[in-house]
């Protein structure tokens, strides 16, 4: 059985000092959905951005941006998302925290047409999903189980205009340049041994490999 959006006693509180306890009910009621409509999947399709909300086991909160080409997050059936985890800076504050606590938060916003759809859920990360190979450049694929699904007005998003993609987003059949960041010597010495940057200076001239600096003690 699907789960239903509960509010904690807080959230009461706060619907109780300003009236809104029956707008809550209602919105709950009317909006809060537990499948992704064709409405839904056609939205999703056409977003270039995502952003993603976890916790550590802590409760610890991180929230993260995610980058792609329209379609780049996959609606795989009525319930389950799929989202791309490419290159990144090597923290892995999303993914760690899914793989500690699965609970997740999702906002995809259009700021062209202004429009907001939020999705909460489960999530899952795997370096060994079939679905990597359908994502250029993907490290990691994670999968979201929904539990919640459901519009915000869009009164105070902002309208604004797509100029461009950015040349580092991973395509079928296309090298991303090397981020300008990781040819400084002060990461250069840092990075993964694989890590395709360490073959290349900031003219862009290929450099001998760096050998990687031992853990401090």
């Amino acid at each position: 059985m699907a789960e239903p959006l509960h509010y904690h006693s807080d959230a009461r509180a706060l619907q109780e000092l300003f009236d809104s306890r029956r707008l809550a009910d209602r919105v709950a009621q009317a909006h809060v959905r537990h499948a992704f409509t064709e409405a839904d999947r056609g939205f999703i399709a056409r977003q270039r951005m995502v952003f993603l909300a976890t916790a550590d086991a802590d409760g610890r909160p991180e929230c993260s941006y995610k980058g792609g080409d329209p379609g780049f997050v996959q609606v795989l059936d009525a319930h389950t998302l799929a989202v791309p985890s490419y290159n990144g800076n090597g923290m892995f504050l999303s993914t760690g925290n899914i793989r500690a606590n699965p609970r997740v938060g999702l906002l995809f916003i259009d700021f062209e047409q202004p429009q907001r759809l939020r999705v909460n859920g489960t999530a899952t990360v795997s370096a060994n999903d079939p679905l990597l190979a359908q994502f250029p450049g993907a490290e990691l694929v994670v999968r979201i189980e929904a539990r919640h699904i459901f519009g915000n007005c869009p009164r105070y998003v902002p309208r604004l205009q797509f100029v461009e993609a950015s040349e580092h987003l991973p395509r079928t059949g296309y090298t991303p340049p090397i981020p300008e960041w990781k040819t400084r010597p002060l990461w250069r010495e840092v990075l993964p041994v694989d890590d395709p940057a360490l073959g290349t200076g900031p003219d862009g001239v290929v450099n001998p490999p760096v050998e990687p600096v031992p853990p401090q003690e």
